[in-house]
């Protein structure tokens, strides 16, 4: 391709020619008259320069895009003056839409010369200078109007980051939200679940309480549905193995599974999915709703507690804490079945071990024993009344510290120890001097205390000693009380010598001695006093046909000192009454008969 034809300019009209040429590449529709005018302008003050300067080769060059749907107007210069080694040459461009006109051509050149041969027009040169001198005119104003963009430019930035800023700092405020809803919803929960655990543990707690409260096997499967319907459960069964109507009633699926593996049944129309309970499907006898049945294991299966769900479903936790309750039911239940077993063997003991009172002439006997009706309290208290070779009557009422069976053996060994010694010797305190002896060395830790009284024949007087007993009540004949309060002496057992004294008292025919041991007259909330108290004034006031019937007589003495009374301790009564030697005396009521 041949070189395009260089253009001389070397005037200002000439100059204005090729800014024209300039124009009209640039004036195509769309060109932003802002950038044109800074091309055009950028231009003028470019041929200004080289007209007077040294000159310069200016090239108007069209680049059209490869899609002809922008072209590219670059002007690139380069002074005619000597310039230093390596100064690149300078270039103007502006995009214009659309193809290059036709009837320009793509390359032009212009020889810009500062001596010019003054044959121009003095009138054109005129024109010339006044068009470019409105491009320096609008030059300042295109260099305020740059200046504004660029202000408006880091304004811009400035916003865009401020916007960018805003835009994180609601997306940390979102996160943060978010977060905050997060750790309330997390907090709600928790807390629900603490109060639900709390209130779980409330109930197994007082639950737990109410079961074992009771030491009568038949009072805790009565108080169960009380405590689990209907918060718990709809429906409560409990299957006992030894209950005698266990053999005719129908039981579910899962408990009898549950009897059979020993493991928690879970039946329903879904699966449970609870802990340590086994799925099985829907019970025939509750179809809509499911049932846990949980064995009752301590140290062997004792039943089987098959509880229906109140909705329609067991939850996890809840099913725990019904599994746990379970369990200390078969607790409770096993130790009031081994309490009330030990209670009778120890009552059974104990009342096979008391004694037929004798019939004496000139003396009449009544005695009672009552054990204890609450907690295992049973045994260590006696009484006894057997003849002396010497004619003499001995009678006697102890009591051994420590209940249940080792108290009842005791007992019973103390009871025999004592007639042992009476036989070589029968006065009172020395009996109980060899047995306080022969407690200290062979039982150290066991204690007793025990009062022996002595009746002779004829004799109006009554020979007696204590140790640590509480003192006999009298009744004379004629209707005076008065209570035997010497002082004993210590109880039988204690790690101290002791000699005990014997006292006398007299005993006129007719009157009435009354042995007993702590437990008719002890209260834990007033003591002993106002119970020896109240015995004086029940005595008091009996007349003497009630005396004269000792049965009687001992019923009208326990009734108000044990009415309304739970006994925490089991009770003797020996009623010891006089009569005149010519009337011939009554057999007694066997002891062992007594209540």
């Amino acid at each position: 391709m041949t070189a395009p034809d260089v253009v001389e300019v070397t005037s200002a009209a000439e100059a204005v020619r090729a800014r024209l040429f300039a124009a009209r590449l640039t004036s195509a529709p769309g060109v932003p008259a802002v950038e044109r005018a800074r091309f055009l302008t950028a231009l003028t003050a470019r041929l200004r320069e080289c007209l007077g300067t040294g000159g310069a080769e200016l090239t108007f060059t069209l680049l059209p895009s490869v899609s002809d749907a922008t072209t590219l107007v670059r002007v690139v210069g380069r002074s005619l003056a000597p310039e230093p080694h390596g100064t690149p040459p300078w270039q103007l461009a502006v995009a214009c839409p659309g193809p290059p006109p036709r009837d320009v051509p793509r390359v032009a050149r212009y020889a810009v010369s500062a001596a010019g041969d003054g044959a121009s027009d003095p009138d054109d040169s005129t024109h010339a200078e006044a068009v470019l001198a409105v491009d320096e005119e609008i030059a300042p104003v295109l260099r305020r109007l740059d200046e504004t963009e660029r202000q408006l430019r880091l304004h811009r930035e400035e916003l865009h980051q401020t916007n960018q800023g805003v835009l994180a700092l609601h997306a940390e405020l979102d996160a943060a939200a978010r977060i905050r809803r997060d750790l309330l919803d997390a907090d709600r929960a928790a807390r629900g679940a603490a109060e639900k655990a709390r209130r779980l543990l409330t109930f197994l707690g007082d639950a737990s309480a109410v079961v074992t409260a009771s030491l009568d096997p038949e009072d805790i499967p009565r108080c169960l549905p009380g405590l689990l319907v209907p918060e718990y459960a709809s429906q409560v069964d409990l299957w006992l193995f030894d209950e005698p109507s266990a053999t005719n009633r129908v039981h579910s699926a899962a408990a009898v599974t549950a009897a059979r593996l020993d493991r928690p049944q879970h039946a329903g129309p879904r699966p449970g999915a609870l802990p340590g309970v086994d799925d099985i499907p829907p019970s025939a006898l509750s179809p809509d709703r499911p049932v846990l049945s949980i064995p009752l294991t301590v140290r062997h299966t004792l039943g089987v507690l098959t509880l229906t769900a109140p909705g329609d479903r067991f939850d996890e936790d809840t099913s725990v804490m019904l599994i746990e309750l379970a369990q200390r039911t078969a607790i409770a239940l096993d130790n009031a079945r081994r309490y009330e077993q030990h209670r009778d063997t120890a009552e059974t003991l104990q009342r096979a071990q008391l004694t037929e009172l004798p019939a004496t002439e000139g003396l009449r006997l009544a005695a009672r024993y009552l054990p204890a009706t609450r907690g295992l309290n049973i045994g260590g208290d006696w009484y006894d009344a057997f003849p002396h070779p010497d004619g003499s009557l001995l009678t006697v009422v102890g009591d051994v510290t420590g209940h249940g069976l080792r108290a009842a053996v005791m007992m019973g060994q103390l009871r025999t120890a004592l007639r042992a010694y009476a036989i070589e010797d029968h006065s009172p305190a020395r009996i109980l001097t060899r047995l306080h002896r022969m407690l200290r060395h062979q039982q150290p830790h066991l204690y007793a205390t025990a009062v022996i009284a002595r009746f002779r024949p004829g004799d109006p007087h009554v020979v007696w000693a204590a140790a640590g007993h509480p003192p006999a009540v009298v009744r004379t004949p004629g209707g005076s009380v008065r209570v035997l309060d010497t002082r004993p002496g210590v109880m039988l057992g204690m790690p101290l010598d002791h000699e005990y004294e014997e006292h006398t008292a007299e005993l006129p025919p007719g009157s009435t001695l009354v042995l007993y041991t702590d437990g008719l007259v002890e209260r834990r909330a007033h003591g002993i006093d106002p119970g020896i108290e109240l015995l004086g004034r029940t005595l008091a006031a009996l007349d003497e046909p009630e005396l004269d019937d000792l049965d009687g007589c001992a019923e009208s003495l326990l009734k108000p000192l044990l009415q309304g009374h739970e006994r925490d301790d089991d009770v003797c009564l020996l009623l010891c009454r006089t009569t005149p030697p010519a009337s011939v005396a009554p057999r007694a009521r066997p002891g062992a008969g007594s209540r």
